[in-house]
Protein backbone atom coordinates (compact mmCIF):
# COMPACT_ATOMS: atom_id res chain seq x y z
CA UNK A 1 0.00 0.00 0.00
CA UNK A 2 1.40 3.40 -1.10
CA UNK A 3 1.03 6.97 -0.74
CA UNK A 4 -0.80 8.04 1.94
CA UNK A 5 -1.86 4.84 2.76
CA UNK A 6 -0.75 2.27 5.69
CA UNK A 7 2.53 0.62 4.92
CA UNK A 8 2.79 -2.51 6.62
CA UNK A 9 6.64 -3.09 5.72
CA UNK A 10 7.97 -0.47 7.33
CA UNK A 11 5.85 -1.18 10.82
CA UNK A 12 7.00 -4.56 10.65
CA UNK A 13 10.49 -3.29 9.69
CA UNK A 14 10.71 -0.74 12.87
CA UNK A 15 9.15 -4.24 15.32
CA UNK A 16 12.27 -6.13 13.75
CA UNK A 17 14.72 -3.31 14.91
CA UNK A 18 13.50 -3.18 18.17
CA UNK A 19 13.43 -6.39 18.61
CA UNK A 20 16.97 -6.94 17.40
CA UNK A 21 17.84 -3.89 19.73
CA UNK A 22 16.06 -5.70 23.01
CA UNK A 23 18.18 -8.79 22.04
CA UNK A 24 21.34 -6.85 21.85
CA UNK A 25 20.92 -4.82 25.27
CA UNK A 26 19.55 -8.29 26.95
CA UNK A 27 23.85 -8.57 28.03
CA UNK A 28 23.27 -5.37 30.03
CA UNK A 29 20.03 -5.69 31.11
CA UNK A 30 21.47 -9.01 32.75
CA UNK A 31 24.31 -7.31 34.33
CA UNK A 32 21.72 -4.50 35.58
CA UNK A 33 19.66 -6.99 37.36
CA UNK A 34 22.45 -8.67 38.47
CA UNK A 35 23.95 -5.31 40.50
CA UNK A 36 20.35 -4.33 41.86
CA UNK A 37 20.11 -7.82 42.88
CA UNK A 38 23.79 -7.91 44.78
CA UNK A 39 23.00 -4.06 46.06
CA UNK A 40 20.46 -5.14 48.02
CA UNK A 41 22.43 -8.14 49.41
CA UNK A 42 25.02 -6.01 50.19
CA UNK A 43 22.74 -3.23 51.94
CA UNK A 44 21.38 -6.22 53.64
CA UNK A 45 24.72 -7.45 55.03
CA UNK A 46 25.95 -3.81 56.02
CA UNK A 47 22.90 -2.85 57.93
CA UNK A 48 23.53 -6.04 59.97
CA UNK A 49 26.84 -4.74 61.20
CA UNK A 50 27.54 -4.26 65.45
CA UNK A 51 28.86 -0.90 64.56
CA UNK A 52 24.89 0.27 64.51
CA UNK A 53 24.80 -1.25 67.86
CA UNK A 54 27.25 0.69 69.38
CA UNK A 55 26.32 3.87 67.39
CA UNK A 56 22.65 4.07 68.52
CA UNK A 57 22.83 1.84 71.92
CA UNK A 58 20.77 4.11 73.94
CA UNK A 59 17.98 3.77 71.34
CA UNK A 60 16.26 0.53 70.13
CA UNK A 61 14.09 2.81 67.37
CA UNK A 62 17.00 4.85 66.68
CA UNK A 63 19.05 1.93 65.65
CA UNK A 64 16.22 0.32 63.67
CA UNK A 65 16.07 3.46 61.65
CA UNK A 66 19.83 3.95 60.57
CA UNK A 67 19.80 0.12 59.31
CA UNK A 68 16.65 0.26 57.36
CA UNK A 69 18.07 3.80 56.11
CA UNK A 70 21.54 2.31 54.98
CA UNK A 71 19.73 -0.83 53.48
CA UNK A 72 17.76 1.36 51.28
CA UNK A 73 20.53 4.09 50.61
CA UNK A 74 22.68 1.29 49.45
CA UNK A 75 19.98 -0.06 46.99
CA UNK A 76 18.77 2.97 45.93
CA UNK A 77 22.53 3.44 44.46
CA UNK A 78 22.33 0.04 43.22
CA UNK A 79 19.47 0.97 40.88
CA UNK A 80 21.22 4.27 40.05
CA UNK A 81 23.95 2.63 38.73
CA UNK A 82 22.28 0.15 36.80
CA UNK A 83 19.90 2.78 34.96
CA UNK A 84 23.55 4.47 33.68
CA UNK A 85 24.73 0.54 32.68
CA UNK A 86 21.32 0.74 30.16
CA UNK A 87 22.33 4.40 29.26
CA UNK A 88 19.37 5.06 31.03
CA UNK A 89 20.33 8.82 32.16
CA UNK A 90 17.47 10.50 31.05
CA UNK A 91 15.36 8.19 32.92
CA UNK A 92 17.17 8.92 36.28
CA UNK A 93 17.10 12.68 36.05
CA UNK A 94 13.43 11.88 35.28
CA UNK A 95 13.12 9.72 38.54
CA UNK A 96 15.13 12.17 40.60
CA UNK A 97 13.36 14.96 39.57
CA UNK A 98 10.13 13.34 40.11
CA UNK A 99 11.20 12.09 43.60
CA UNK A 100 11.56 15.74 44.51
CA UNK A 101 8.51 16.72 43.45
CA UNK A 102 7.19 14.08 45.65
CA UNK A 103 9.21 14.77 48.49
CA UNK A 104 7.62 18.44 48.69
CA UNK A 105 4.08 17.37 48.27
CA UNK A 106 4.32 14.39 50.65
CA UNK A 107 5.98 17.05 53.25
CA UNK A 108 3.14 19.59 53.12
CA UNK A 109 0.30 16.90 52.86
CA UNK A 110 1.94 14.62 55.92
CA UNK A 111 3.71 17.65 57.78
CA UNK A 112 2.21 16.82 61.31
CA UNK A 113 3.14 12.80 61.16
CA UNK A 114 6.48 13.84 59.77
CA UNK A 115 7.16 16.48 62.67
CA UNK A 116 5.47 13.54 65.36
CA UNK A 117 7.91 11.15 63.83
CA UNK A 118 10.91 13.75 63.72
CA UNK A 119 10.25 14.64 67.83
CA UNK A 120 9.98 10.85 68.60
CA UNK A 121 13.46 10.45 66.91
CA UNK A 122 14.81 13.34 69.17
CA UNK A 123 13.19 12.35 72.09
CA UNK A 124 14.71 8.69 71.98
CA UNK A 125 18.07 9.97 71.78
CA UNK A 126 17.45 12.68 74.73
CA UNK A 127 15.04 10.19 76.95
CA UNK A 128 13.56 12.85 78.72
CA UNK A 129 11.58 10.53 80.89
CA UNK A 130 11.83 6.75 81.32
CA UNK A 131 8.75 4.40 81.84
CA UNK A 132 6.70 4.69 85.22
CA UNK A 133 7.65 8.53 85.63
CA UNK A 134 5.29 10.60 86.70
CA UNK A 135 5.16 13.44 84.68
CA UNK A 136 2.80 16.65 83.56
CA UNK A 137 3.25 17.53 80.13
CA UNK A 138 1.51 20.49 78.63
CA UNK A 139 -0.89 20.46 82.01
CA UNK A 140 -1.32 16.28 81.22
CA UNK A 141 -0.38 14.38 84.41
CA UNK A 142 -0.24 11.20 84.36
CA UNK A 143 2.70 8.18 84.69
CA UNK A 144 4.15 7.57 81.22
CA UNK A 145 3.41 4.16 79.80
CA UNK A 146 5.47 4.21 76.53
CA UNK A 147 6.50 6.33 73.28
CA UNK A 148 5.80 5.03 70.31
CA UNK A 149 7.26 6.91 66.72
CA UNK A 150 4.10 8.89 67.03
CA UNK A 151 2.83 10.10 70.30
CA UNK A 152 3.34 9.50 73.97
CA UNK A 153 0.98 7.47 75.99
CA UNK A 154 0.53 8.38 80.15
CA UNK A 155 -2.55 6.74 82.42
CA UNK A 156 -3.73 9.24 84.04
CA UNK A 157 -4.19 9.00 87.76
CA UNK A 158 -8.14 7.96 87.63
CA UNK A 159 -6.67 5.34 84.99
CA UNK A 160 -7.48 6.29 81.83
CA UNK A 161 -4.92 6.50 78.67
CA UNK A 162 -3.73 9.72 77.11
CA UNK A 163 -2.32 10.41 73.97
CA UNK A 164 0.17 13.20 73.52
CA UNK A 165 1.51 13.76 69.90
CA UNK A 166 5.02 13.64 69.97
CA UNK A 167 5.79 17.15 68.50
CA UNK A 168 3.71 18.55 71.43
CA UNK A 169 5.66 16.78 73.72
CA UNK A 170 8.68 17.79 72.47
CA UNK A 171 8.07 21.82 72.50
CA UNK A 172 5.83 21.53 75.76
CA UNK A 173 7.11 22.42 79.53
CA UNK A 174 7.56 18.95 81.38
CA UNK A 175 7.34 18.42 85.24
CA UNK A 176 9.10 14.99 86.19
CA UNK A 177 8.33 14.29 90.07
CA UNK A 178 10.21 10.60 89.43
CA UNK A 179 13.51 12.01 88.42
CA UNK A 180 14.16 13.51 92.05
CA UNK A 181 12.96 11.15 94.26
CA UNK A 182 12.51 14.20 97.48
CA UNK A 183 9.56 16.03 97.05
CA UNK A 184 7.91 18.74 99.48
CA UNK A 185 4.80 19.26 100.11
CA UNK A 186 3.46 22.32 101.98
CA UNK A 187 -0.09 23.66 103.75
CA UNK A 188 -1.22 26.66 105.41
CA UNK A 189 -2.95 26.81 108.88
CA UNK A 190 -4.77 29.86 110.47
CA UNK A 191 -3.30 30.75 113.81
CA UNK A 192 -5.48 33.34 115.75
CA UNK A 193 -4.05 36.69 116.10
CA UNK A 194 -3.61 36.33 119.83
CA UNK A 195 -1.42 33.40 119.89
CA UNK A 196 2.05 33.03 119.89
CA UNK A 197 2.75 32.12 116.62
CA UNK A 198 6.63 30.93 117.46
CA UNK A 199 5.04 28.49 119.39
CA UNK A 200 2.80 27.21 116.84
CA UNK A 201 5.20 26.77 114.52
CA UNK A 202 7.56 24.44 117.18
CA UNK A 203 4.45 22.39 117.72
CA UNK A 204 3.26 21.54 113.91
CA UNK A 205 6.99 21.09 112.94
CA UNK A 206 7.65 18.88 116.19
CA UNK A 207 4.82 16.85 114.63
CA UNK A 208 5.94 16.50 111.26
CA UNK A 209 9.67 15.10 112.18
CA UNK A 210 7.70 12.14 113.82
CA UNK A 211 5.82 11.50 111.13
CA UNK A 212 6.25 8.36 109.31
CA UNK A 213 7.16 9.54 105.85
CA UNK A 214 8.93 13.03 106.23
CA UNK A 215 12.85 12.91 105.58
CA UNK A 216 14.77 13.94 108.30
CA UNK A 217 17.23 15.89 106.14
CA UNK A 218 16.08 18.47 104.71
CA UNK A 219 13.71 18.71 108.35
CA UNK A 220 10.38 20.01 108.45
CA UNK A 221 10.05 23.95 108.14
CA UNK A 222 7.24 26.31 109.20
CA UNK A 223 7.29 30.55 108.58
CA UNK A 224 4.37 33.20 108.53
CA UNK A 225 3.15 33.32 105.18
CA UNK A 226 0.40 36.12 105.67
CA UNK A 227 -1.82 37.94 107.53
CA UNK A 228 -5.76 37.13 107.04
CA UNK A 229 -8.59 38.81 108.04
CA UNK A 230 -9.06 36.92 111.38
CA UNK A 231 -6.19 34.74 111.72
CA UNK A 232 -2.38 34.92 110.63
CA UNK A 233 -1.45 31.84 107.56
CA UNK A 234 1.30 29.84 109.29
CA UNK A 235 2.67 27.47 106.08
CA UNK A 236 4.25 24.28 107.45
CA UNK A 237 6.94 22.74 105.14
CA UNK A 238 7.63 19.02 104.51
CA UNK A 239 9.83 16.71 102.23
CA UNK A 240 8.54 12.44 101.02
CA UNK A 241 10.94 10.22 99.97
CA UNK A 242 8.71 9.26 96.64
CA UNK A 243 10.36 5.68 96.47
CA UNK A 244 9.26 4.79 99.90
CA UNK A 245 5.82 6.69 100.67
CA UNK A 246 2.99 8.56 99.03
CA UNK A 247 3.08 11.92 98.43
CA UNK A 248 -0.48 12.52 99.05
CA UNK A 249 -0.98 10.51 101.60
CA UNK A 250 2.01 12.00 103.67
CA UNK A 251 0.87 15.29 103.08
CA UNK A 252 -2.63 14.21 104.40
CA UNK A 253 -1.53 12.67 107.85
CA UNK A 254 1.08 15.83 108.08
CA UNK A 255 -2.35 18.34 108.02
CA UNK A 256 -3.96 16.04 110.64
CA UNK A 257 -1.57 15.41 112.35
CA UNK A 258 -0.70 19.25 112.83
CA UNK A 259 -4.14 20.68 113.30
CA UNK A 260 -4.84 17.76 116.65
CA UNK A 261 -1.34 19.20 117.88
CA UNK A 262 -2.43 22.94 118.06
CA UNK A 263 -5.66 22.20 119.58
CA UNK A 264 -4.05 19.37 122.27
CA UNK A 265 -2.41 22.79 123.08
CA UNK A 266 -5.29 25.32 123.19
CA UNK A 267 -4.21 27.14 119.92
CA UNK A 268 -6.99 29.13 118.65
CA UNK A 269 -7.58 28.10 114.67
CA UNK A 270 -10.69 30.70 114.25
CA UNK A 271 -12.80 30.40 110.75
CA UNK A 272 -13.14 33.31 108.62
CA UNK A 273 -16.06 35.44 110.31
CA UNK A 274 -19.02 36.74 108.42
CA UNK A 275 -21.92 39.23 108.86
CA UNK A 276 -25.17 38.12 108.01
CA UNK A 277 -28.33 40.35 107.68
CA UNK A 278 -31.92 38.77 108.41
CA UNK A 279 -34.26 40.13 106.59
CA UNK A 280 -37.21 38.17 108.07
CA UNK A 281 -37.69 36.64 111.24
CA UNK A 282 -38.88 33.11 112.20
CA UNK A 283 -42.45 32.49 113.33
CA UNK A 284 -41.11 30.60 115.96
CA UNK A 285 -37.68 30.39 117.19
CA UNK A 286 -35.99 26.91 117.05
CA UNK A 287 -35.55 25.07 120.33
CA UNK A 288 -31.63 25.40 120.75
CA UNK A 289 -30.41 22.33 119.90
CA UNK A 290 -28.72 19.93 122.80
CA UNK A 291 -24.78 19.97 122.98
CA UNK A 292 -23.19 17.15 121.67
CA UNK A 293 -20.75 15.75 123.35
CA UNK A 294 -18.49 13.11 120.85
CA UNK A 295 -16.22 10.41 122.30
CA UNK A 296 -12.49 10.95 121.08
CA UNK A 297 -11.58 7.87 119.29
CA UNK A 298 -7.67 6.74 119.74
CA UNK A 299 -5.48 8.00 117.37
CA UNK A 300 -4.97 5.22 114.42
CA UNK A 301 -1.97 4.67 112.15
CA UNK A 302 -2.58 5.96 108.45
CA UNK A 303 -0.51 3.81 106.22
CA UNK A 304 1.51 6.36 104.11
CA UNK A 305 3.63 3.63 102.42
CA UNK A 306 3.78 4.37 98.25
CA UNK A 307 0.74 3.22 96.62
CA UNK A 308 0.93 0.81 93.56
CA UNK A 309 -2.05 1.24 92.05
CA UNK A 310 -1.42 2.62 88.82
CA UNK A 311 1.86 0.54 88.24
CA UNK A 312 -0.32 -2.57 88.79
CA UNK A 313 -2.43 -1.25 86.13
CA UNK A 314 0.23 -0.94 83.60
CA UNK A 315 1.96 -3.94 84.60
CA UNK A 316 -1.84 -6.13 83.89
CA UNK A 317 -2.10 -3.55 80.41
CA UNK A 318 -1.63 -6.04 77.02
CA UNK A 319 0.30 -4.23 74.62
CA UNK A 320 0.76 -5.37 70.37
CA UNK A 321 3.65 -7.77 70.08
CA UNK A 322 4.66 -5.29 66.97
CA UNK A 323 4.32 -2.01 69.14
CA UNK A 324 8.20 -0.73 69.68
CA UNK A 325 8.85 1.40 73.23
CA UNK A 326 10.96 4.43 72.18
CA UNK A 327 11.79 4.35 75.55
CA UNK A 328 14.99 2.90 77.18
CA UNK A 329 15.47 2.56 80.89
CA UNK A 330 18.73 1.70 80.53
CA UNK A 331 19.92 4.80 78.98
CA UNK A 332 21.30 8.05 80.02
CA UNK A 333 18.92 10.84 80.97
CA UNK A 334 18.89 14.34 79.74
Amino acid sequence: MTGTGFNIDVALQRVIDEAYRLVAALPLLLIAMLLIWLGWLFGRWLSRRSVFDQLASSSPFLRSLARTTVHWLVFGAAVLMALEIMNATALVGAVLGTAGLLGVALGFAFKETLENYLAGVLMSLRQPFAPRDHVVIDGNEGLVISMTSRATILMTPDGNHLRLPNALVFRSVTLNYTRNPSRRFEFDVGIGVNEDLVLAQHIGVRELSRLDGVMPKPPPRAYIAALGDSNVQVRFHGWVDQRTHDFLMVKSEGIRKVKLALEGQGMDMPEPIYRVQVIEQQAHAAAPAAETQRATAPDEVVDTRIIQDLQEQIDQEPRPPTTQDLLNPDAPKE
